[in-house]
């Protein structure tokens, strides 16, 4: 269970790193009017791809018993941030011409929510990790 928690704990940093260089790829696109190439493709698919490891992961550790009160709003904040994060790069990829806007905000209200909901379970971001004190 513990390398399972850590395995959750530290995949965080690379949907947050990664939401990040998707969230500035998207920003730049839609600011400079380039054309939509596979890097939205990319970007997007990359993002959600670890967004639904990590809710795997989560789902897992709760299977397993790691279970109180305050991760219902974690969990909450969890499945919304997947939901609409693939619901608007499914939509978006299915558009005549996919763009950058559906992207980009998908993922800044997915990291909006993904801090919000490291928050619900009193922890920071950047704190209180297997790998931090």
């Amino acid at each position: 269970m513990n390398i399972l928690f850590q395995a959750h704990s530290g995949l965080r940093y690379l949907v947050l790193i990664v939401g990040l260089i998707a969230l500035v790829y998207f920003a730049s696109g839609l600011a400079t009017k380039r054309p939509v190439g596979k890097g939205v493709r990319i970007l997007g698919s990359s993002f959600v791809g670890l967004l639904d490891l990590q809710f795997l992961l989560g789902l897992l550790m709760v299977v397993m018993g790691r279970f109180y009160p305050q991760l219902i709003g974690h969990i909450v904040l969890m499945v919304i941030a997947v939901g609409e994060t693939h619901a608007l790069l499914v939509i978006n990829r299915k558009r005549p011409n996919p763009g950058y806007l559906l992207p980009l905000i998908a993922v800044a209200v997915a990291l909006l929510l993904i801090v919000g909901g490291i928050m619900a379970i009193g922890r920071g971001v950047f704190s209180h990790t297997a790998f931090m004190g």
